[in-house]
């Protein structure tokens, strides 16, 4: 079997190709899987990624970047390495990537859920020889809910809240989670408004024909009357001066962390909401055993031992790798957010 992957200080790199996937140091060649920035560094010389994350990447990293798109499906061969892309329904315009050479298929997952968001791509399983999975959520405990009853628990939050007078202040991914709250939150409850950056990523996004429903801007300077409304912004609100303005508040996360009672209580917030744009523990199992792979790759984010004793106890031959992704940590890190303004 070719070794078509190597996994370098620079990051995972088909040298055949000569070409890197979300390289964590500048390189010449990269294919992006999606534009949150532990994916999507500045300083490479030339990005290749789907069609809806161009947009993205040219937001966050510069418009003169040099970039080309991608359909889903759309094949093109580097140094006779066929290279496609295909949904991962991670976020818009996430990708997992095909690599096939003289009939040997690699695939790697990028971050992936299998769960339909209704604003993504949904996922989609691919036949292969190998497997680099992400493992953010190996271990048994991570156990996702079906979205809708999130949503209730959020929509019903909200309204207690809007009952005692209170503001709900709800932190998440300025790219990914605030468009997938955006689309399900109820909105005949009272006004939505978003943070400035959540605002810049559904221009962006609108402007490629996504639909994301109309919210009102979070404002620093206005005088507005924010009791009953819900406000979404990443997690450096809880430091700003506005949030003074919204006075009487309740604050919650929505991330797979909130799975962890010692992270919710660390971070001094009254609620968590365990909604994940990762795969949990099921679907990671799924996923490998729906691409036929017999050969895995895991990359670590610090919970992936389960995940390599489990597939090691069902017959695969894995290998533990290390990343420098970050997961969903941005979304509960202090003052970090998903994707940078240029």
């Amino acid at each position: 079997m070719t070794q078509l992957l190597d996994f370098t200080s620079s990051g995972i790199y088909c040298p055949l190709a000569d070409v890197y996937i979300d390289p964590w140091k500048p390189v010449d060649r990269a294919i992006i899987t999606h534009a949150h920035a532990d994916h999507a560094r500045i300083g490479n010389r030339y990005y290749l990624a789907h069609h809806d994350t161009v947009p993205l990447l040219k937001y966050s990293l510069g418009q003169y970047i040099n970039v080309q798109g991608l359909a889903y499906g759309e094949e093109l061969i580097m140094n006779g390495v066929k290279i496609s892309l295909h949904p991962s329904g991670h976020v818009v315009g996430a990708a997992q990537v095909r690599l096939e050479y003289k009939g040997e298929v690699w695939v790697v997952t990028g971050d992936f859920k299998l769960e339909n968001d209704g604003i993504s791509t949904a996922y989609e399983p691919i036949k292969c020889h190998v497997v680099v999975s992400d493992s953010t959520y190996g271990l048994p405990i991570f156990k996702w809910e079906a979205q809708q009853k999130v949503f209730n628990d959020i929509n019903q939050w909200w309204l207690n809240n809007q009952r005692e007078g209170k503001t709900s202040v709800l932190i998440g991914y300025a790219l990914g989670k605030a468009q997938r709250l955006i689309h399900h939150l109820d909105k005949d409850i009272g006004p939505i408004y978003a943070h400035q950056t959540i605002k810049n990523v559904n221009k962006v996004l609108r402007n490629q024909g996504i639909l994301i429903p109309s919210v009102n801007t979070l404002e620093y300077s206005a005088n507005i009357d924010y009791q009953g409304s819900i406000v979404l912004a990443p997690s450096i609100i809880l430091h700003s001066s506005v949030i003074k303005k919204m006075e009487p508040y309740s604050t919650a996360f929505v991330s797979g962390w909130m799975s962890l009672r010692q992270l919710k209580r660390s971070r001094n917030i009254d609620k968590g909401f365990i909604l994940s744009d990762h795969a949990d523990w099921e679907q990671l199992k799924t996923a490998v055993s729906n691409s036929g792979a017999h050969r895995i790759f895991t990359t670590s984010n610090g919970y992936s031992s389960s995940f390599y004793r489990w597939l090691q106890e069902n017959g695969y031959e894995v290998t533990e790798v290390a990343n420098k992704y970050l997961g969903e940590i941005p979304e509960i890190e202090d003052g970090v957010t998903d994707i940078q303004p240029y």
